[in-house]
Protein backbone atom coordinates (compact mmCIF):
# COMPACT_ATOMS: atom_id res chain seq x y z
CA UNK A 1 0.00 0.00 0.00
CA UNK A 2 3.08 2.20 0.65
CA UNK A 3 3.78 2.63 -3.26
CA UNK A 4 0.05 4.02 -4.17
CA UNK A 5 0.42 7.52 -4.24
CA UNK A 6 -2.57 8.88 -2.61
CA UNK A 7 -2.88 7.32 0.71
CA UNK A 8 -5.96 9.75 2.41
CA UNK A 9 -9.30 10.70 1.73
CA UNK A 10 -10.95 13.65 3.56
CA UNK A 11 -14.83 13.35 4.02
CA UNK A 12 -17.37 16.62 4.55
CA UNK A 13 -19.85 15.41 6.30
CA UNK A 14 -23.30 17.32 5.95
CA UNK A 15 -24.16 16.62 2.07
CA UNK A 16 -21.75 14.87 1.49
CA UNK A 17 -21.89 11.47 3.41
CA UNK A 18 -25.10 11.93 4.73
CA UNK A 19 -28.36 14.73 2.94
CA UNK A 20 -28.26 16.57 6.23
CA UNK A 21 -30.68 19.23 4.65
CA UNK A 22 -33.10 16.76 3.49
CA UNK A 23 -32.95 15.31 7.43
CA UNK A 24 -32.88 19.33 8.50
CA UNK A 25 -36.34 20.09 6.14
CA UNK A 26 -37.85 16.92 7.72
CA UNK A 27 -37.69 17.71 10.73
CA UNK A 28 -38.37 21.70 11.17
CA UNK A 29 -41.68 21.08 8.98
CA UNK A 30 -42.17 18.10 11.99
CA UNK A 31 -41.75 20.52 14.60
CA UNK A 32 -43.42 23.08 12.93
CA UNK A 33 -46.74 20.59 12.78
CA UNK A 34 -46.65 19.62 16.09
CA UNK A 35 -46.34 23.60 17.36
CA UNK A 36 -49.41 24.38 15.26
CA UNK A 37 -51.14 20.99 16.81
CA UNK A 38 -50.32 22.59 20.46
CA UNK A 39 -52.47 25.70 19.43
CA UNK A 40 -49.68 28.04 18.02
CA UNK A 41 -51.27 30.27 15.01
CA UNK A 42 -49.01 30.22 12.11
CA UNK A 43 -48.74 28.18 9.16
CA UNK A 44 -46.10 25.12 7.96
CA UNK A 45 -44.44 27.49 5.30
CA UNK A 46 -44.55 30.79 7.39
CA UNK A 47 -43.01 28.78 10.66
CA UNK A 48 -40.80 26.69 8.68
CA UNK A 49 -39.49 29.85 6.55
CA UNK A 50 -39.32 31.86 9.69
CA UNK A 51 -37.37 29.18 11.60
CA UNK A 52 -35.06 28.67 8.44
CA UNK A 53 -34.21 32.43 8.69
CA UNK A 54 -32.97 32.48 12.44
CA UNK A 55 -31.17 29.12 11.61
CA UNK A 56 -29.51 31.86 8.78
CA UNK A 57 -29.32 35.01 11.27
CA UNK A 58 -27.75 32.41 14.36
CA UNK A 59 -26.11 29.33 12.36
CA UNK A 60 -28.06 25.71 11.10
CA UNK A 61 -26.54 24.30 14.81
CA UNK A 62 -28.37 26.44 16.81
CA UNK A 63 -29.71 24.54 19.68
CA UNK A 64 -32.34 27.20 21.00
CA UNK A 65 -33.37 27.95 17.44
CA UNK A 66 -37.26 26.86 18.58
CA UNK A 67 -36.99 29.47 21.58
CA UNK A 68 -36.55 32.15 19.54
CA UNK A 69 -39.12 31.12 17.10
CA UNK A 70 -41.57 31.37 19.74
CA UNK A 71 -40.58 34.49 21.43
CA UNK A 72 -41.17 36.07 18.16
CA UNK A 73 -44.60 34.43 17.54
CA UNK A 74 -45.44 34.40 20.56
CA UNK A 75 -43.34 37.21 22.46
CA UNK A 76 -42.29 34.47 25.07
CA UNK A 77 -41.10 30.78 24.86
CA UNK A 78 -44.13 28.51 25.83
CA UNK A 79 -42.91 25.16 27.65
CA UNK A 80 -45.46 23.36 26.54
CA UNK A 81 -45.34 23.76 22.67
CA UNK A 82 -41.65 23.95 22.88
CA UNK A 83 -41.81 20.33 24.20
CA UNK A 84 -44.14 19.04 21.40
CA UNK A 85 -41.58 20.74 18.33
CA UNK A 86 -38.45 19.15 20.32
CA UNK A 87 -40.20 15.57 20.25
CA UNK A 88 -41.28 16.04 16.88
CA UNK A 89 -38.03 17.10 15.67
CA UNK A 90 -35.90 14.77 17.30
CA UNK A 91 -38.57 11.67 15.71
CA UNK A 92 -38.26 12.72 12.32
CA UNK A 93 -34.63 13.56 12.41
CA UNK A 94 -34.02 10.04 13.73
CA UNK A 95 -36.28 8.56 11.11
CA UNK A 96 -34.86 11.13 8.41
CA UNK A 97 -31.23 10.75 8.35
CA UNK A 98 -29.19 8.44 6.37
CA UNK A 99 -26.29 7.94 4.06
CA UNK A 100 -26.25 8.54 0.45
CA UNK A 101 -26.64 6.13 -1.70
CA UNK A 102 -23.34 3.58 -1.79
CA UNK A 103 -21.81 6.01 0.93
CA UNK A 104 -21.23 2.48 3.04
CA UNK A 105 -20.45 0.39 -0.33
CA UNK A 106 -17.23 3.18 -0.80
CA UNK A 107 -16.03 3.58 2.85
CA UNK A 108 -15.67 -0.34 2.88
CA UNK A 109 -14.09 -0.33 -0.13
CA UNK A 110 -11.53 2.61 0.75
CA UNK A 111 -11.16 0.60 4.45
CA UNK A 112 -10.35 -2.88 2.40
CA UNK A 113 -7.76 -1.05 0.01
CA UNK A 114 -6.15 0.91 3.34
CA UNK A 115 -6.61 4.60 2.92
CA UNK A 116 -6.47 6.70 5.83
CA UNK A 117 -10.01 8.08 6.47
CA UNK A 118 -10.73 11.35 8.05
CA UNK A 119 -14.13 13.72 8.32
CA UNK A 120 -13.48 17.25 8.69
CA UNK A 121 -16.69 19.16 9.79
CA UNK A 122 -17.79 22.90 10.42
CA UNK A 123 -20.27 21.29 12.78
CA UNK A 124 -20.03 21.04 16.58
CA UNK A 125 -17.70 18.55 17.90
CA UNK A 126 -20.89 16.32 19.11
CA UNK A 127 -23.75 17.35 16.87
CA UNK A 128 -21.08 15.66 14.13
CA UNK A 129 -20.55 12.65 16.66
CA UNK A 130 -24.43 12.57 16.89
CA UNK A 131 -25.02 12.28 13.62
CA UNK A 132 -21.65 9.40 12.96
CA UNK A 133 -22.85 7.36 15.37
CA UNK A 134 -26.38 6.98 14.12
CA UNK A 135 -25.70 6.55 10.76
CA UNK A 136 -23.32 3.57 12.24
CA UNK A 137 -20.46 5.40 11.01
CA UNK A 138 -18.41 5.94 14.69
CA UNK A 139 -15.87 3.62 14.35
CA UNK A 140 -15.08 4.39 10.36
CA UNK A 141 -12.89 6.87 10.22
CA UNK A 142 -9.10 7.39 11.65
CA UNK A 143 -9.99 11.28 12.53
CA UNK A 144 -12.76 13.03 13.05
CA UNK A 145 -12.15 17.29 13.12
CA UNK A 146 -14.87 19.60 14.15
CA UNK A 147 -14.98 23.24 14.68
CA UNK A 148 -14.98 22.77 18.53
CA UNK A 149 -11.36 20.78 17.55
CA UNK A 150 -9.56 23.32 15.36
CA UNK A 151 -11.11 26.59 15.99
CA UNK A 152 -11.24 27.43 12.19
CA UNK A 153 -14.36 27.71 9.97
CA UNK A 154 -13.33 26.40 6.21
CA UNK A 155 -12.67 27.49 3.44
CA UNK A 156 -9.57 28.24 6.41
CA UNK A 157 -7.24 25.33 5.24
CA UNK A 158 -6.14 25.12 9.21
CA UNK A 159 -8.80 21.95 9.75
CA UNK A 160 -7.12 20.20 6.66
CA UNK A 161 -3.67 20.76 7.55
CA UNK A 162 -4.26 19.60 10.94
CA UNK A 163 -5.86 16.41 9.51
CA UNK A 164 -2.85 15.67 7.25
CA UNK A 165 -0.56 16.41 10.01
CA UNK A 166 -2.29 13.81 12.27
CA UNK A 167 -3.04 11.29 9.74
CA UNK A 168 0.88 11.78 8.91
CA UNK A 169 0.14 12.31 4.80
CA UNK A 170 1.65 15.03 2.64
CA UNK A 171 -1.13 17.30 1.16
CA UNK A 172 -0.44 16.07 -2.63
CA UNK A 173 -0.96 12.70 -1.33
CA UNK A 174 -4.76 13.31 0.09
CA UNK A 175 -7.90 13.86 -1.75
CA UNK A 176 -10.73 16.05 -0.27
CA UNK A 177 -14.37 15.40 -1.17
CA UNK A 178 -17.27 18.15 -0.42
CA UNK A 179 -20.05 19.64 -1.64
CA UNK A 180 -19.91 23.21 -0.51
CA UNK A 181 -17.64 24.83 -3.40
CA UNK A 182 -17.06 27.92 -1.33
CA UNK A 183 -15.44 25.70 1.99
CA UNK A 184 -14.39 22.47 0.88
CA UNK A 185 -13.06 22.83 -2.06
CA UNK A 186 -11.34 25.91 -2.10
CA UNK A 187 -9.92 25.18 1.78
CA UNK A 188 -8.75 21.88 0.50
CA UNK A 189 -6.99 23.26 -2.61
CA UNK A 190 -5.39 26.33 0.02
CA UNK A 191 -4.31 23.16 1.97
CA UNK A 192 -2.53 21.69 -1.21
CA UNK A 193 -4.79 18.51 -1.97
CA UNK A 194 -6.56 17.23 -4.62
CA UNK A 195 -10.32 18.45 -4.55
CA UNK A 196 -13.63 16.32 -5.53
CA UNK A 197 -16.89 18.45 -5.86
CA UNK A 198 -19.89 16.05 -4.62
CA UNK A 199 -22.48 17.52 -6.78
CA UNK A 200 -25.15 15.49 -5.81
CA UNK A 201 -25.38 16.52 -2.52
CA UNK A 202 -25.34 20.58 -3.62
CA UNK A 203 -29.14 20.28 -4.31
CA UNK A 204 -29.63 24.26 -3.52
CA UNK A 205 -32.38 23.83 -0.64
CA UNK A 206 -34.36 26.43 -0.51
CA UNK A 207 -33.19 27.47 2.45
CA UNK A 208 -29.46 25.89 2.05
CA UNK A 209 -26.67 29.36 2.71
CA UNK A 210 -25.21 28.26 -0.85
CA UNK A 211 -23.54 30.40 -3.59
CA UNK A 212 -24.40 29.12 -6.57
CA UNK A 213 -22.42 31.18 -8.89
CA UNK A 214 -18.96 30.49 -6.67
CA UNK A 215 -16.62 30.46 -9.04
CA UNK A 216 -14.00 28.10 -6.89
CA UNK A 217 -13.19 24.85 -9.66
CA UNK A 218 -12.51 21.67 -8.37
CA UNK A 219 -9.63 18.92 -9.81
CA UNK A 220 -13.23 17.01 -10.05
CA UNK A 221 -16.72 16.43 -9.81
CA UNK A 222 -18.67 13.73 -8.95
CA UNK A 223 -22.54 13.28 -9.16
CA UNK A 224 -22.92 10.11 -7.35
CA UNK A 225 -20.50 8.85 -4.74
CA UNK A 226 -19.58 5.99 -6.95
CA UNK A 227 -17.46 8.10 -8.42
CA UNK A 228 -15.06 8.54 -5.86
CA UNK A 229 -13.45 5.33 -6.47
CA UNK A 230 -12.77 5.89 -10.08
CA UNK A 231 -11.10 9.75 -9.07
CA UNK A 232 -8.82 7.90 -6.99
CA UNK A 233 -8.41 5.07 -9.65
CA UNK A 234 -6.82 8.39 -12.35
CA UNK A 235 -5.50 10.07 -9.72
CA UNK A 236 -3.11 7.08 -8.80
CA UNK A 237 -2.38 6.05 -12.12
CA UNK A 238 -1.82 9.63 -13.63
CA UNK A 239 0.90 9.78 -10.67
CA UNK A 240 2.58 6.76 -11.59
CA UNK A 241 2.58 6.89 -14.99
CA UNK A 242 2.83 11.07 -15.87
CA UNK A 243 2.37 10.35 -19.46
Amino acid sequence: MSERPIQAVIFDLDNTLTDFMLAKESSIRAAVLAMIDAGLPVTVQEGTDRIFAIYKDRGIENQRVFNFFLEEVLGRSDDRILAAAVVAYRQARDGSLRLYPHAQLVLNQLLKLGYKLAVVSDAPRFEAWLRLTYLGLQHTFDLVLTFDDTGHHKPDPKPFTMALDSLGVEPHRAVVIGDWRERDILGGRNAGMHTVYARYGDQYSQYADKLPDDPTVPDFVVEDLLQLLVVLDRLNDSARDPM
